[in-house]
């Protein structure tokens, strides 16, 4: 079985993220999505929080698994018995950044492979830093994030 892990934080899920993990499930027998925690970035959502967002967002999508985790990726994506990990490109400025990160990875384990997927073009300028920077000023986010997002967004800003 092919299986392959889609890492991010996730805080919160936007449409882009989701059309990369449309990407992967057609290339993938088996996606596990993977919340790193990340504490040290101060998310706005408790892991559990964006777990829940996650999987509340990709019903339609039958060979995903959503999981939080903590470390190194490669270590947790061996333990799953990964192949690959996916990762979204969304311009230029990525890839510098994604690039030394797949170089590192490839260093403390080669057998896992790194693959860049492209997100739809309406997508390239989607970050979950701007869409909660939109939200708390009360901006229309309803094209960057599903509905579930858009409202828990409301409800955090509003505490």
């Amino acid at each position: 079985m092919r299986h392959c892990i889609y890492p991010g934080t996730f805080d919160p899920i936007t449409y882009g993220h989701l059309d990369v993990l449309g990407r992967a499930t057609k290339l993938f027998d088996k996606v596990t999505v993977a919340i790193a925690s990340n504490a040290g970035k101060g998310p706005l959502f408790s892991p559990d929080e964006r777990r829940a967002m996650v999987e509340a967002t990709t019903t339609e999508f039958p060979n995903i698994t959503v999981t939080v985790f903590d470390g190194l990726l490669v270590e947790f994506a061996m333990a799953q018995g990964a192949q690959a990990i996916i990762r979204g490109l969304r311009a230029l400025s990525d890839f510098e950044f994604e690039f030394n990160m797949a170089l590192m990875n490839r260093h403390l384990e080669p057998q896992l492979e790194t693959l860049f997927v492209m997100p739809n073009e309406q997508f390239s300028y989607t970050s979950s830093t701007l869409v909660k920077q939109v939200a708390r000023y009360g901006g229309d986010i309803t094209h960057f994030v599903p509905p579930i997002v858009a409202e828990a967004l409301k409800q955090a800003n509003a505490r």
